[in-house]
Order: C-alpha cells, then structure tokens, then sequence
C-alpha cells in the first residue's frame, strides 16, 4: 500500500490542524494504521493508532484529549485531527500501516511496513 500525508502547516499555539493520509489500494480497510513524529535531532515517536475496523484507537500520553485518530474506509483515508497544539508538538508527522497482526504493536514503529512521506506541522509560540 502506499501513503499520502498531507494537511501540516504553520498554526499558532492553541490552534487546530487536521492531518490526512490517503492509501492506495483495495485493502486499506483491512490495515492497522499509526500516526507518528519527528522532531529535529530526535527519534521518531508514537502519536495516535487505530485498529482496521476503526473500533480501537490508541493514543501518546503527551497527545491524549488533545488529538484524535479517525479513518474513513470508503475513502481510503486516516486523519489526525490536532487540537489545543503546543510548540512542543512541532515535527514532520508520519503516517504508518500494517495488515493485520496478531499481538500487533500499535506503538512500535519497527512494526509498520508502509511509510507515508511525512508532512511538516509547525507550531508557533
């Protein structure tokens, strides 16, 4: 499957961004998806995933009440909508898939097999 993240940007602190990441192909509901990040100089990080059915999310400490994890399956599509930002969530955010596994870790990225290309959120004090 490939991936497409898209919706960063600049955005005060406070403000609101709605991340989406487009799929290609016919299993994308079938997929286990993840959301991470990066910021400069640090590792990549788990942020929010969903379980295929979408019945299941799971979220980063530091981003629980603030983000939520979505998918659209007819659309073959996954969003993060980010709320309440801080300059601290400032990193290029990455989109993540993996077929279904069991024990599966939602919070590994060494767990994923598809990468999106990541997309830029920036976050101004």
């Amino acid at each position: 499957v490939q991936l497409q993240a898209s919706g960063g940007g600049l955005v005060q602190a406070g403000g609101s961004l709605r991340l989406s990441c487009a799929a290609s192909g016919r299993t994308f509901g079938s997929y286990n998806m993840g959301w991470f990040r990066q910021a400069p100089g640090k590792e990549r990080t788990f942020v929010a995933g969903i379980r295929w059915g979408g019945g299941n999310t799971y979220y980063a400490d530091s981003v629980k009440g603030r983000f939520t994890i979505s998918r659209d399956n007819a659309k073959n599509t996954v969003y993060l909508q980010m709320s309440s930002l801080k300059p601290e969530d400032a990193a290029v955010y990455y989109c993540a898939a993996r077929s279904p596994t069991y024990g599966f870790n939602y919070f590994a990225s060494s767990e994923y097999d598809f990468w999106g290309q990541g997309t830029q959120v920036t976050v101004s004090s």
